[in-house]
């Protein structure tokens, strides 16, 4: 049991290294032109190695964005005691210090995502469930119609949020802080008027997302 453990956090450790250096990488070569053997040179792996993780340039970004979610939720939940909207803050913000360890890669691959739709679309799939995640965590339910729709708003507001942070160079992130609580308030303040059942518990992991047509093209 502990070497079937040990060899899965070796995997796991492997494709981090992939995608990061993907990212990292595209701040220079730009995302359109980096090719995968761009990446595995870079990344000092085999291409079967790069093959068994991410076959497609797709994947690379999928598994950032499930990097993301991991560094965000590794720090564990927030405090019982705070509020819906405070804990929510707090999980997006996590996200938001992850990216910015990799600023110049990520404001590359978004210039390049915003010409590529069906990529965008594809990475839009990953978001969905990315916020699902986000808001459970928060201990906030995502099913039914009310579910779904704080999804979609979710997602609305990372893809507004991040592009104030694509122009937030201040160290503690504060225009983005604002910008978050600001759009976070609202949408708490759309659902006090038209929604219902504010005061659900955390529910079970979410299940594959659809796609969304129109989504703005994330690195999340």
């Amino acid at each position: 049991m502990a070497r079937r453990a040990g060899t899965m956090a070796k995997k796991a450790d492997i494709a981090n290294h992939i995608v990061t250096t993907a990212v990292d990488l595209a701040a220079e070569k730009g995302w359109r032109a980096l090719t995968l053997s761009d990446v595995a040179q870079a990344a000092r792996v085999p291409m079967s190695a790069l093959y068994r993780h991410c076959p497609a340039k797709p994947d690379l970004l999928a598994g950032f964005s499930r990097m993301i979610d991991q560094a965000a939720l590794s720090e564990g939940l927030p405090g019982e005691d705070e509020s819906p909207r405070d804990r929510l803050f707090d999980l997006m913000m996590r996200r938001f210090d992850v990216l910015s360890g990799h600023r110049a890669g990520i404001k590359a691959i978004l210039r390049d995502l915003r010409l590529d739709p069906l990529t965008a679309l594809l990475q839009a799939r990953q978001l969905e469930l990315s916020m699902r995640w986000t808001l459970q965590s928060a201990g906030i339910s995502t099913s039914g119609l009310l579910g779904r729709a704080r999804v979609r708003a979710l997602c609305l507001i990372y893809g507004l949020v991040l592009r104030v942070w694509e122009q937030d160079d201040s160290p503690d992130l504060d225009r983005t802080m604002k910008a978050l609580d600001q759009r976070l308030r609202q949408a708490e303040q759309w659902e006090q008027t038209f929604g219902r059942g504010r005061g659900e518990r955390r529910a079970e992991p979410p299940a594959e997302p659809a796609a969304q047509a129109g989504q703005e093209p994330t690195v999340h």
